[in-house]
């Protein structure tokens, strides 16, 4: 059935407790016995990179100096590793011979067909790693030594008929089935695993929704189901499995309402510490009754759902926070001045909602803030004067709102700032000199305000700077030569100023440039054959004031695909030397064309 896909393994290996019928005598020792198993399990397989040709029953220590065996001190084999080494076929049922075996290694290679019910699973065995046991289809476009004509379809294991209660109390603690293409649901009987520690099932394609027994897996401290295609509701019970620290959802379907489970417990103390159920459909979330309870939450990560109404104000309460993420939902009114309760809170990121209001001053209480992200909101008022004396931040985003004044000199405080978005609001004045003294930031984006004077002309000094965004932001005069300074740049968008004069010729030897965005101002001079950075994808010169041929020295240029020149004063023909790149998607002149 559909909902019963993926765990073969589990009470195979928890309940496996006697051989198999029919097995070979073991003359002088177990050693021969899994000698044989390991020989028959290599017979099973396709190795193009000839990884198991040292597999050699002759020598000295077979098997136990074989390439990916380890064995104890009794010479048993505890540990199978062979990762990433492009083996396919199927597993071999001789492997039940390795009656030791404790953990299991074959994760990224690219096995087929079902795991064998006979796998060894004593009491002892406490490991099973099958991580990116590749029981599926090769991606497009990926090579795969020997790949047979037509390769086997994505294999499901069945759990629902091989789930078998017994008398013993299930030993198996982790189970990681992570970057595969298991298909199919997460079945109840995974209630019966009740020392299960750890479950990772991400990046696979499961369906259906979670079941409820899943709370029955007491033990249970890490359960993770991310990039799934998981629907419905998220069980009400799950976050009261007592020893419960992480849960994390993200890139599902999820709907309906975040458990208050989740958050914090009402009746008993929680541990759970990270819950992540970013990128679902989640639209609501339970709030306590009394607004308190018991919690040592330290990351909530609600991104990209749509979760409405207000802030939920009563989270202010939860002050073991050290990072709280509702970005991409509904939440509108006023962000709640009890959010400087939260004193060890590291990174608050509220971006892409409809909050309004000022920014409440009480943020700087939250000392050790390293990342504020206000973005996209509605936030208004000056410019908060306190953010200059918020020393920890690194990322600092309050673009796409609605506030006012100027920049305050001292932002340039701020020296471990490495990210600064301003752009979209209504920001005046001259940009301060102070902000040049930010030596550590790698982006910084002041467009669409209405900024006067000139462009920052000692912005040289930002020597770590990769993305310098500047476009409608009102500035005149000239590009100021000393961009040339700025080494690691990709990004330089100075579009849409009233900016003239030629290029400064220091522009054309920043070796990292991607992207040059110039587009409506007035910069004259011939068309810049300086543009021979192997790197450059995009380049906009269009609605300027060029005048002379377009270089042919442009067809060279094999990383670009945008090139857009119109609207300008360019004569002559378009370069054959054009049509050689086959990336480029040209824009020229009209009278050109």
């Amino acid at each position: 059935m559909a909902t019963a896909t993926f765990f073969l393994l589990i009470i195979p290996m928890v309940c496996f407790t006697t051989l198999t019928r029919g097995q070979l005598p073991i003359p002088g020792g177990a050693v021969v016995s899994e000698i044989q198993a390991l020989m028959s399990f290599k017979l099973n397989l396709r190795d193009p990179l000839g990884a198991l040709n040292g597999w050699d029953s002759s020598t000295p220590s077979a098997p136990c100096d074989w390439r990916g065996v380890v064995c104890s001190n009794d010479n048993q084999v505890r540990q199978l590793s062979l990762p990433r080494l492009h083996l396919a076929g199927r597993l071999s049922d001789q492997l039940a011979n390795l009656r030791d075996l404790r953990r299991l290694n074959l994760h990224s290679n690219n096995f087929n067909g079902s795991i064998p019910p006979s796998l060894p699973m004593r009491s002892a065995t406490r490991r099973i790693l099958a991580r990116q046991l590749a029981l599926r289809r090769p991606p497009a476009g990926h090579f795969q030594p020997h790949q047979p004509p037509n390769p086997q379809p994505r294999s499901q294991l069945p759990l629902r008929h091989n789930l078998r209660r017994h008398s013993g109390q299930p030993s198996l603690q982790l189970v990681n089935f992570s970057f595969n293409q298991f298909t199919g649901g997460v079945p109840p009987t995974i209630g019966h695993l009740q020392m299960l520690e750890y479950l990772w099932l991400d990046s696979n394609r499961l369906t259906g929704t979670l079941p409820s027994a899943i709370s029955n897996c007491s033990s249970l401290v890490h359960f993770s189901a991310d990039d799934n295609a998981l629907r419905g509701l998220i069980p009400a019970t799950i976050g009261a499995i007592p020893k419960l620290q992480v849960v994390s959802l993200a890139r599902n379907g999820l709907s309906g309402s975040v458990p208050i489970s989740l958050l914090c417990n009402v009746n008993v103390d929680s541990s759970l510490r990270i819950v992540d159920l970013g990128f679902n459909a989640l639209t609501g979330i339970v709030e306590p009754q009394n607004a308190r309870c018991s919690s040592i939450l330290e990351v909530l990560v609600l991104k990209s759902n749509r979760i409405g109404r207000s802030f939920p104000n009563w989270l202010t309460n939860v002050t073991t926070l050290r990072v709280l993420d509702v970005s991409g939902n509904l939440f509108s009114g006023e962000l709640p001045a009890e959010i400087g309760n939260l004193l060890r809170l590291e990174e608050l990121r509220v971006a892409d909602n409809s909050l309004s209001g000022e920014i409440p001053s009480e943020i700087a209480k939250c000392s050790l803030l390293q990342a504020l992200d206000l973005g996209g909101n509605r936030f208004g008022g000056q410019f908060p004067p306190f953010l200059g004396g918020m020393r920890s931040l690194k990322v600092l985003a309050l673009g796409g709102n609605l506030i006012s004044g100027t920049i305050p000199s001292s932002l340039g405080a701020l020296s471990g700032l490495e990210s600064l978005n301003l752009s979209g609001n209504n920001l005046t004045g001259e940009v301060p000199v102070e902000l040049m003294q930010l030596s550590n930031l790698t982006s910084l984006n002041l467009s669409n305000n209405k900024f006067s004077g000139e462009v920052l002309g000692n912005v040289g000094a930002l020597r770590s700077l990769q993305v310098l965004n500047l476009s409608n932001c009102g500035f005149l005069a000239s590009i100021p030569a000393s961009i040339g300074s700025l080494m690691r740049l990709a990004t330089l968008d100075l579009s849409r100023q009233e900016l003239s004069g030629e290029l400064p010729n220091e522009i054309f030897g920043l070796p990292n440039l991607q992207v040059v965005a110039l587009q409506e101002n007035q910069l004259s001079g011939d068309v810049p054959q300086g543009f021979s950075l192997s790197s450059l994808l995009y380049l906009n010169l269009s609605s300027n004031a060029f005048t002379g041929v377009i270089p042919a020295t442009y067809g060279f240029l094999q990383s670009l695909t945008v090139l857009s020149l119109s609207e300008n004063r360019i004569s002559g023909v378009i370069p054959p030397e054009l049509g050689d790149s086959l990336n480029l998607q040209r824009k020229f002149p009209n009278a050109l064309l």
